[in-house]
């Protein structure tokens, strides 16, 4: 990363990016628009909700303008969950959606195929069941360029979520249950293809560099929306040229022949102009003409941007009868209006969506209380990790904007900071309920992958003491190991894949020698940190088998996971305060 660049935006502190954009576009949009819920992050459509009607939330994270909340009115999404600049929204973001949208025929969640997305996405369906609200969680996964033919499933979703989403909320607006809107959406999915083109970075607000380097005499072909690197990099070419590419890799997947119809979208990623687009279109069309394709509809603009990233991209939905009518089923929203009578609004009755009640009391005398770790040394550990994500912040942002998306550095401190206000105040409570306190303000704060995978480290974590008020060398790895084991059943990541799993076992492994060795706390937190560095280190020698970086084939090697980074700089802090 070239640290002489620095980029230009208009904004004031980018922590307030967000809930300033947010009341921004609630000033520009207040007959369409409205806000719901405590976390200030639910977008919904003023008339769209009512009974009988399945609650459409779409969602992800911001920068994608106008995805996702441009999507939100009559006829299309009913809510849109918005997150952090390239994060997830994080589940209670997306359940003050699906809370304010529930008119009790269910609730369909619909967002692009990333990690953390789903994570998220399906922890919040996990929710709704719960609460006795049927929920479907669907992945759009348009983008050719990030999987072959066969694994599908593999698939980023791209600019395809503009048609899956119009789909969705059409079947949902003409009263299809959730069984049929589910139905419509993976028709839409399944006859959907994307591919994309980057001619220059972009920049996070938080960092204000480019988050990955591209000649200016290069492109990137099928680069993804938060500047995951793609399947080549080369010369820049004509615009003919390159629309000739991206046509024939989408032809070559889809399989379409003389006579069929499509829908068309040519997307710009923020920083390709109309007259850029046109000439793209162009080419396309003049490719599906000679095929022998009819193009029922075509657009060309922004419609899901990567913030001021030079490029664009195609998409083509393949279109029958049931396809092309719900497509042209009338909306009106602030980034998409299909022109046509909408019936009448109706009303929605407001549900009790009450949750689980509360956890039970701890005896504190009935706990063990030999070990030096004090809950009140604990929370000071705790709060030294929180300190050393924000001085790597940068560090490790960098590191992901080789191989990911630039966001990681800024996504942990966003989570630890959250954890540094919650803890804040001394209470006089447990590890497992400083655990507890620390996963729910991560996991609030922080959508992404790691909001998730942390606020379940830390629950399973604070799980293996809770028989402890202070931990001793045994009850210390315990806890490590929790977070390992956390991490895991989440996320599913193994030793190998180049995350931040490649880290936390060794560590663990470590730590376990110390103990067996006669260690005490200290010694075993040494060796995790010891064990974390190796596996950190470790990263640059393989290939990325999981995640956003998995894409990169080769070019992943020479370059350490910003995963397994963070991950020591925590276990290194944790030991350090341990010290003192």
């Amino acid at each position: 990363m070239t640290d002489d660049i620095r980029t230009k935006k208009l904004i004031n502190a980018p922590e307030d990016i967000i809930p300033e954009a947010i009341e921004g576009m609630l000033l520009a949009h207040p007959h369409m628009l409205k806000v719901e819920g405590a976390t200030g992050r639910a977008i919904v459509a003023r008339d769209g909700p009512r009974d009988g009607k399945v609650g459409i939330v779409i969602g992800g994270g911001s920068g994608h303008e106008p995805a996702f909340a441009g999507y939100v009115g009559r006829g299309l999404a009913d809510a849109a969950a918005v997150g952090n600049v390239f994060a997830s929204p994080s589940p209670e973001h997306i359940m003050d959606a699906a809370r304010a949208v529930d008119g009790g025929a269910g609730v369909m969640f619909l967002y692009g195929n990333y990690t953390g997305d789903v994570m998220n996405f399906d922890m919040a369906a996990e929710e709704c069941e719960a609460m006795g609200v049927p929920a479907h969680s669907f992945a759009v996964t348009d983008d050719v360029a990030s999987a072959p033919n066969g694994r599908e499933g593999e698939r980023r979703g791209i600019a395809g979520d503009f048609f899956v989403f119009k789909i969705a909320g059409a079947a949902a607006e003409q009263g299809r249950d959730l069984a049929g809107v589910v139905s419509a959406a993976t028709k839409a999915n399944e006859n959907c293809r994307s591919m994309g083109v980057a001619l220059s970075a972009c920049s996070l607000p938080q960092t204000g560099k480019p988050n990955f380097e591209l000649g200016h005499d290069e492109m990137e072909i099928g680069m993804g929306i938060h500047g995951e690197p793609g399947m080549r990099r080369g010369k820049l070419e004509t615009a003919d040229e390159v629309a000739e590419e991206l046509m024939e890799a989408i032809l070559a997947d889809m399989g379409l022949g003389h006579g069929d119809e499509v829908a068309v979208l040519v997307n710009g990623l923020g920083a390709t102009g109309p007259l850029e687009l046109y000439l793209l279109h162009r080419r396309a069309a003049k490719i599906l003409d000679a095929h022998g394709i009819h193009i029922h509809f075509a657009w060309v603009g922004e419609y899901c941007t990567s913030l001021e990233m030079a490029g664009a991209s195609i998409t083509l939905l393949k279109l029958d009868d049931d396809l092309k009518a719900l497509l042209d089923t009338p909306c009106r929203t602030p980034a998409l209006t299909v022109a046509g009578d909408l019936a009448p609004a109706g009303s929605l009755t407001r549900r009790d969506h009450a949750s689980a009640g509360t956890g039970a009391t701890v005896d504190h005398d009935t706990l063990a209380k030999d070990g030096p770790i004090t809950p009140a040394r604990f929370r000071t550990m705790m709060l030294a990790m929180g300190a050393a994500i924000h001085d790597n912040r940068d560090w490790l942002s960098e590191l992901d904007g080789v191989i990911g998306d630039g966001d990681h550095g800024v996504t942990m401190d966003i989570g630890w900071s959250a954890v540094r206000k919650a803890l804040a105040e001394e209470r006089r409570e447990t590890v497992t309920e400083i655990s507890e306190r620390m996963a729910k303000a991560f996991l609030d704060a922080v959508g992404a992958s790691s909001g998730p995978l942390y606020a379940s480290a830390f629950r399973k974590a604070g799980a293996m003491v809770s028989d402890r008020l202070n931990l001793d060398a045994a009850a210390t790895v315990a806890w490590i190991e929790g977070i390992c084991t956390g991490i895991q059943s989440r996320g599913g990541a193994q030793v190998g894949d180049k995350t931040m799993i490649d880290a936390w076992v060794p560590a663990v492994a470590k730590a376990k020698e110390a103990l067996h060795a006669g260690g005490d706390v200290i010694a075993c937190l040494e060796a995790a940190s010891a064990g974390a560095r190796n596996g950190r280190d470790y990263t640059a020698e393989i290939e990325s088998r999981r995640g956003r970086s998995a894409k990169l084939g080769a070019r992943s090697l020479g370059h350490m996971d910003p995963g397994a980074a963070s991950a020591h700089v925590m276990l290194v802090a944790m030991t350090d305060a341990a010290r003192d």
